[in-house]
C-alpha cells in the first residue's frame, strides 16, 4: 500500500474546513462560536405544580417569634437551565434540600446571584408585592455581570405571584411583618474549571419575617474605617451577588466588638462615603437660609442601586420641599458640616429596614454626632411612614402590586 504524506499546513486546512462545515448545521454553533439556545426564557404558563401532602405542611410560628431568614414556607419554585437546551419548565414543589455535586461552580467560584424583596398583607386583606419590576431589572443586570442566564422578568414575576398565592397563609396577618422573597440563580455544573457555566438553577424561596426593629426604632452607631473597602471602580459593587457580602462579615464583626451596629463603607484617598452595612445611605443637610439638601452617593458602580433608595428619591422629588442630589460626599465634607452643625439627619435605607436612623459615626479617633431623631418631625420617620403606608395599603399606589 502506498503511503500518502500530508504536511502540517494541509492537515490544518482540512481540519479547519471540517470545523466550518460542521458548524453550519450545528444547532448551538455559529461560525464555531457556541450560542445560547432558542429557549431564551421560561414561561409561567408551563409551570408544573406539586402540592404538599397534609403531613408535609409545617406549623406556622406566631409573628412575635419570627426571626429574619429562619422560617421558610411549604413550597418553592425551581427552573433548570442548560447551555444546550436553554430554560426548562418551571416547577413549584414542596420545600426541599438540594443535592449538589462537591465540584459545583457555585461552591468554588461564587457563580451565583440573589435578590431580596417582600410581599405584604395590606389593611384590606390583599397581598401585594412592592415594586417587583425593579428587583427583576436588577436581577437580570446582575446575571449578565455574573455570566448567568437571563430571562423574561415578567414571567418570573407571574411565577412568584403564583408561589405566594399557594403559600399565602404564610404572609403574616400583622403590620410591620411581611413575607420575604428570595429569588436566586446558582451555577451547579460539576466541573472545576473557571469558565462560563453551562448549567444553572433558578429558584425562589419564601420566608415570613417579623418587625425589623424588635427593640425600638433607635439610631445606630457606625464604624467608618478607611482601611476597609467594600467595592471599587470596575468591580461588581453594583451587583447583587454573594461575593459582595462574604468579605464584609469580618469587618461587621470588628465594628460590633467596638460597640457599633454597622459599618460605613468608604472609598478612595478622599474617603468617599458609599454605603452603610448592606444598605444605601442618605444625609439631610442644612444649607442655611432655611434651605435643606438630601444627599446620597451616585450610582457610579460602587453602590447597589437599591429599590428603597430609588423610591425615597422619587418621593422626595415629588414633595419639592428640599434639594435632592445624587453626588459624592466625603468624610472631610461631613466633618465640616458637623463642625458647623449642618448635619440634620442620616439614615440607611433598604428592603429589610426601609430606613434605619444613624446617631453617630466613629472615624479616625473622632465621634461625629448625628441628631437624626432629635427633631420634632424627622424626615427619616416621614420616609418610613410614607413607604410602609404604601406597602400595607394605607396609601393606594402603583408601587404596590397585587399577587392576583
Amino acid at each position: 500500500m502506498a503511503r500518502v504524506w500530508v504536511n502540517s499546513a494541509s492537515l490544518a486546512f482540512v481540519y479547519n474546513n471540517f470545523l466550518r462545515n460542521s458548524a453550519k448545521n450545528h444547532p448551538y454553533l455559529k461560525n464555531g462560536v457556541r450560542l445560547m439556545s432558542t429557549q431564551a426564557t421560561f414561561k409561567a404558563s408551563d409551570v408544573e405544580i406539586e402540592f404538599c401532602r397534609t403531613d408535609q405542611l409545617k406549623p406556622k410560628p406566631a409573628v412575635k417569634d419570627l426571626v429574619f431568614g429562619v422560617t421558610f414556607t411549604d413550597h418553592m419554585l425551581e427552573v433548570e437551565w442548560t447551555e444546550a437546551d436553554g430554560w426548562g419548565k418551571p416547577k413549584i414543589s414542596p420545600f426541599h434540600y438540594f443535592s449538589i455535586h462537591p465540584g459545583a461552580k457555585v461552591l468554588h467560584y461564587a457563580t451565583e446571584l440573589f435578590e431580596g424583596m417582600k410581599a405584604y398583607r395590606t389593611c384590606n386583606g390583599q397581598i401585594c408585592m412592592f415594586r417587583p419590576d425593579m428587583n427583576m431589572k436588577r436581577m437580570i443586570r446582575t446575571a449578565k455581570r455574573a455570566s448567568l442566564p437571563t430571562f423574561d422578568q415578567d414571567e418570573l414575576i407571574v411565577l412568584m405571584k403564583k408561589l405566594i398565592s399557594i403559600d399565602q397563609e404564610w404572609v403574616p396577618h400583622a403590620e410591620s411583618s411581611s413575607l420575604y422573597i428570595r429569588p436566586a440563580i446558582i451555577a451547579h455544573e460539576e466541573v472545576l474549571k473557571v469558565e462560563q457555566p453551562r448549567k444553572a438553577l433558578l429558584f425562589v424561596i419564601l420566608s415570613p419575617t417579623g418587625p425589623y426593629f424588635t427593640s425600638g426604632y433607635n439610631p445606630v452607631s457606625l464604624l467608618a474605617d478607611p482601611k476597609y473597602v467594600r467595592a471599587w471602580p470596575g468591580g461588581c459593587g453594583d451587583a447583587k451577588m454573594g461575593s459582595n457580602y462574604a468579605p464584609t462579615l469580618a469587618v461587621q464583626k470588628e465594628a460590633m466588638k467596638l460597640g457599633h451596629a454597622q459599618v460605613l463603607w468608604l472609598y478612595g484617598p478622599d474617603h468617599r462615603i458609599t454605603e452603610v452595612g448592606a444598605m444605601n445611605i442618605m444625609i439631610l443637610l442644612d444649607k442655611g437660609n432655611g434651605e435643606r439638601e438630601l444627599v446620597t452617593p451616585p450610582l457610579d458602580g460602587l453602590i447597589l442601586p437599591g429599590v428603597t433608595r430609588a423610591s425615597l428619591l422619587e418621593l422626595a422629588r415629588s414633595w419639592r420641599e428640599f434639594e435632592v442630589n445624587e453626588r459624592d460626599i466625603t468624610m472631610a465634607e461631613l466633618l465640616e458640616h458637623s463642625r458647623n452643625n449642618r448635619i440634620l439627619e442620616m439614615f440607611g435605607c433598604g428592603t429589610a429596614a426601609v430606613v434605619c436612623p444613624v446617631g453617630s459615626i466613629s472615624y479616625n479617633g473622632q465621634t461625629i454626632r448625628i441628631p437624626t431623631m432629635e427633631h420634632k418631625q424627622p424626615l427619616t420617620t416621614r420616609f418610613y411612614d410614607a413607604i410602609t403606608d404604601i406597602q400595607y395599603g394605607r396609601t393606594p399606589h402603583p408601587w404596590s402590586v397585587p399577587i392576583e
